[in-house]
């Protein structure tokens, strides 16, 4: 089975060029759903196959920048992007990405980096994961409770944190319209700083922190958090790309073949956000987050015990995560176009 596996020149490795087709449409479709640059995803699913994880990072950083262009021109054609609030927001995104990519260079003199990285992120995976699920199971005891008492359920909420944070009266106060947000600058730009610092870390867009905290500590409705996130993937992510190829750690070859994927998936994964309401998104979102966790998991499992099995297995998980998630979104487009359609139609017999 030599002929699937392509020789990568920079890091120098064989790589399972099917399984990169595989991540490269099924994260565009993703990406543009969750609004996000899918490498929350990819760099591990990279590290699986075989790339060295520095490579991983900045190879996955390159392919997320130009996916991510063409989601935001998608998603702004829908009015989902608060530039306003994705420019203000570089300012933190640039200084954290660049501290974490420091970061990445020093563990890897080290020799600590594999361990470090994938450590952090089941931490950061498995936390995100509980706050959307707690998010949901707020909302849903709520609905519960306005239906006991004869309210309209459909008001109900998950949890707020975001108004404790826009509470914060630090000067200047500004007003975001498209968000239809008022807040301090400085919330944004922290939580841009925290978001660009483990994105240079972690080789991610920042997306993966960065659409839940827009959600939950600024206050953005879900579609705008989603569009607004890729504007600002794109832009970190053409940072994050030119760094990292300065540091030689990104494999074009693999980058360009995602890339050719991606960038088909990304517009289908952006219209669909149009066919599927805000919680559904976050209902998903966590699903994606615990099976990326679980090959991590395993992987972790594979080196420690020795277990080729697992080795396989963490294989199998992300790429079953990846494209079973994609399938779904793709489903539920065709479906979203179809009553879209037959709504068209019905109206013009009318």
């Amino acid at each position: 089975m030599e002929w699937l596996y392509i020789l990568m020149p920079i890091s120098g490795v064989k790589i399972l060029w099917p399984g990169l087709i595989i991540l490269g449409i099924g994260v565009g479709v993703i990406g543009g759903f969750f609004g996000m640059g899918g490498a929350w995803m990819v760099t591990p699913g990279l590290n699986i196959l075989g790339f060295p994880m520095a490579f991983a990072i900045g190879t996955d950083i390159a392919h997320m920048a130009g996916k991510s262009l063409v989601s935001t021109m998608r998603h702004g054609k829908f009015g989902n992007v608060d530039y306003k609030l994705g420019l203000i927001m570089l300012i933190g995104t640039v200084v954290g990405m660049e501290i974490g990519a420091q970061m990445i260079m020093w563990l890897e003199r080290l020799g600590n980096v594999e361990k470090v990285v994938r450590y952090l992120y089941i931490v950061l995976l498995l936390s995100i994961a509980w706050m959307v699920f707690h998010d949901i199971k707020v909302k849903k005891r709520k609905e519960r409770e306005m239906r006991a008492a004869g309210k309209d359920a459909s008001e109900a909420t998950g949890v707020q944190w975001h108004k404790t944070f826009q509470a914060i009266r630090i000067p200047p106060m500004v007003h975001f319209n498209v968000a239809g947000i008022y807040c301090s600058m400085w919330l944004p730009v922290f939580v841009s700083f925290l978001t660009g610092w483990l994105a240079g870390i972690l080789g991610i867009g920042g997306g993966l922190i960065r659409m839940p905290s827009l959600i939950y500590l600024v206050g953005c409705p879900t579609h705008v958090a989603v569009g607004t996130d890729l504007f600002e993937v794109m832009i970190s992510g053409l940072y994050g790309a030119g760094t990292f190829t300065y540091k030689g750690r990104v494999e074009l070859v693999a980058a360009v073949i995602m890339l050719i994927g991606a960038a088909i998936g990304a517009q289908v994964g952006s219209v669909a956000t149009k066919y599927i309401k805000g919680y559904v998104i976050r209902y998903v979102f966590g699903m994606a987050v615990i099976g990326c966790a679980l090959s991590i998991v395993l992987k972790l499992m594979a080196k420690g015990m020795s277990l080729p099995l697992f080795d396989n297995l963490s294989t199998v998980v992300v790429l079953v995560t990846v494209s079973g998630l994609a399938l779904y979104i793709i489903v539920r487009f065709i479906q979203g176009c179809r009553r879209e359609l037959a709504m068209k139609a019905a109206k013009q017999q009318g």
